[in-house]
C-alpha cells in the first residue's frame, strides 16, 4: 500500500513539502461554468485516480469544466487556504483538514442546504462530526472521505497467548459483539497491557506532542468524564475526573516503551509492523503495510473499538473536510459536486478504493461491504467504523470547548504534557493541574 519508508502519518502530516501533482483539467462540450478544486493525493495507491474518475464523471453529466489538482494533506493543505483566504482567489472548492474550518469560517459559503438534504436522506452526522464542521450555528463545510479513525488494533496471538483473550470471539466481525465485549475498558487494557509487558510486547501509546498521541489521551480523558474547559470556554481541568485520568495515566506509562514521550507519529506503526508491539490504536495503514512488509504480523492483526471509560467508549477520529470559498464564482455548481461525492453510492466507491481507509460521515454508512472483506485475515477491519453494537462514539481531543479553543488544547497537546510532567517531571497531579490552568486560562483570553 505505501512504501516501506512512508507511513500514513509521514503521507499525512509531514510530507507538506511535497508538490502538488499535474492539474488536471476535465473539460466538457457546452460547459456550464468553470471550476476550479483542490483535493488531498490519497496515500492508497489508486484513490487518487478514482477521484478524478468520480468528479469527470460529474463533470460531463452538468457539462462544467472542472480544472482538479491533489496535493499533500498537511501542511501543504493549510498552506494552500491561507494563501487563498488572503488573495481571495485560487479553488472554488478546497479540502480542509481537521481545525481549519473554523480557522477559515468567515470566509466559506455555508452548505446548510447540502447538509439538510443529505441529513435527510442519510440520518444524522456524529456528534463531533457536526460540531468539528459548524461554526456560528451554520454548516462552514461538508464532512469529507477520508476522515479516519484510531481504533485499537491488536495481535491475536499475542492476545491469546499472554492476555488469554481471544479478540475475534470478543470483537466478532458480526452485528453483535461476543462475551466480554462489556468488559474492555481502561482498567482492562492496563491488566493486558502488563502482561504484554512482561512478555516483551509493550504496547505502542505514544506520549509526546503528536496528533497519535493526542488522539489517544483526549479519549481516555473524555471517558472518564475529565474536560478541561466545557462548552461555554469555562475551565474544568481542577476536576476529581481530571485527578482520576491522570492517576490512571501515572499507573499505566510505566508498561508501555521507555521513549513513547519521544516517538513521532510513525513510531506507533513501527512498533506494531515490526512485530515488537502487541497494540497500538490508529487506522488499518499500519496493518496495510505489515501485510506487505511482514505478513506474519500482518495476518495477526485485528481492529477493534477502544476501552470505555466509566462514562463512554470513545474513538479518536481525525476528520476532513470540503469547503467553497465565498467568493466563488460558481457556488451552485461546487454545492452540487460536493453533493454528489456524498451520496451513498460515491462515498463507497471511495471507501472501496482507499481499501477501507476512509470513514463515512454519514452514521448510516457504516454497513459497506469492504470492512468485513479485507484480508488477511478476513473481518480482520469489519469493526474499524464505529458502529450500533460498539456503543461507542467518534472523538475528537478538546472537545466539548469552544472550536478556537479546543483547536489551542490539541495543538498544544495539553493532556499528554500534564501527564508527562507526573511522570517525567515529578510533578504531582495538582501541580500538573495547576500547571494547565495557567495554560487554559491563555487559551481563552
Amino acid at each position: 500500500m505505501m512504501s516501506s519508508s512512508c507511513t500514513r502519518r509521514s503521507a499525512l502530516r509531514l510530507a507538506g513539502g511535497a508538490a502538488a501533482l499535474p492539474l488536471v483539467h476535465i473539460r466538457t462540450a457546452g460547459a456550464a461554468g468553470r471550476l476550479k478544486v483542490g483535493f488531498w493525493d490519497h496515500w492508497v495507491p489508486g484513490a487518487t485516480d478514482v477521484m478524478r474518475r468520480l468528479i469527470g464523471t460529474w463533470a460531463d453529466k452538468n457539462k462544467v469544466s472542472v480544472e482538479l489538482d491533489f496535493t499533500a494533506i498537511t501542511p501543504k493543505l493549510l498552506l494552500v487556504a491561507a494563501e487563498e483566504s488572503q488573495s481571495r482567489t485560487g479553488h472554488d472548492v478546497l479540502e480542509f483538514v481537521f481545525w481549519s474550518v473554523h480557522q477559515f469560517h468567515s470566509q466559506l459559503e455555508p452548505v446548510d442546504d447540502v447538509m439538510q438534504r443529505l441529513s435527510a436522506k442519510y440520518g444524522p452526522l456524529s456528534k463531533i462530526m457536526e460540531y468539528m464542521s459548524k461554526a456560528n450555528g451554520h454548516f462552514a463545510a461538508v464532512p469529507a472521505s477520508g476522515t479516519n479513525l484510531a481504533p485499537c488494533c491488536a495481535r491475536i496471538d499475542l492476545f491469546k497467548q499472554h492476555c488469554g483473550m481471544d479478540l475475534q470471539q470478543i470483537f466478532p466481525a458480526a452485528s453483535e459483539m461476543g462475551p466480554g465485549y462489556d468488559d474492555w475498558t481502561w482498567d482492562a487494557f492496563t491488566a493486558a497491557a502488563a502482561k504484554c509487558s512482561k512478555a516483551g510486547f509493550p504496547f505502542g501509546m505514544p506520549m509526546g506532542a503528536t496528533p497519535d498521541s493526542v488522539d489517544w489521551v483526549g479519549s481516555l480523558f473524555a471517558s472518564m468524564d475529565a474536560y478541561l474547559v466545557d462548552e461555554q470556554g469555562g475551565i474544568t481541568v481542577n476536576s476529581d475526573n481530571v485527578k482520576a485520568a491522570l492517576e490512571w495515566a501515572k499507573g499505566a506509562m510505566p508498561l508501555f516503551p521507555r521513549d513513547v514521550y519521544s516517538w513521532d507519529d510513525a513510531s506507533n506503526n513501527r512498533a506494531l509492523i515490526s512485530g515488537r508491539s502487541a497494540l497500538i490504536m490508529n487506522p488499518p495503514s499500519a496493518w496495510a503495510v505489515a501485510v506487505r512488509d511482514n505478513p506474519q504480523v500482518g495476518e495477526q492483526c485485528w481492529t477493534f473499538p477502544a476501552p470505555a471509560g466509566p462514562k463512554a467508549r470513545l474513538v479518536p477520529i481525525e476528520p476532513q473536510f470540503w469547503g467553497i470559498w465565498n467568493c466563488s464564482k460558481n457556488k451552485t455548481a461546487a454545492k452540487d459536486l460536493l453533493e454528489w461525492l456524498c451520496q451513498r453510492e460515491q462515498t463507497e466507491v471511495l471507501c472501496n478504493a482507499s481499501h477501507g481507509y476512509n470513514i463515512p460521515a454519514f452514521l448510516s454508512m457504516a454497513d459497506f461491504k469492504v470492512w468485513g472483506e479485507e484480508r488477511p485475515p478476513k473481518g480482520t477491519l469489519y469493526n474499524y467504523p464505529v458502529k450500533p453494537q460498539h456503543k461507542a462514539e467518534a472523538f475528537v481531543s478538546g472537545y466539548p470547548a469552544p472550536p478556537n479553543i479546543a483547536a489551542h488544547i490539541y495543538n498544544e497537546a495539553t493532556m499528554t504534557k500534564m501527564i508527562a510532567k507526573i511522570t517525567q517531571a515529578g510533578n504531582t497531579p495538582a501541580q500538573a493541574i495547576a500547571w494547565a490552568e495557567r495554560e487554559l486560562e491563555g487559551f481563552t483570553r
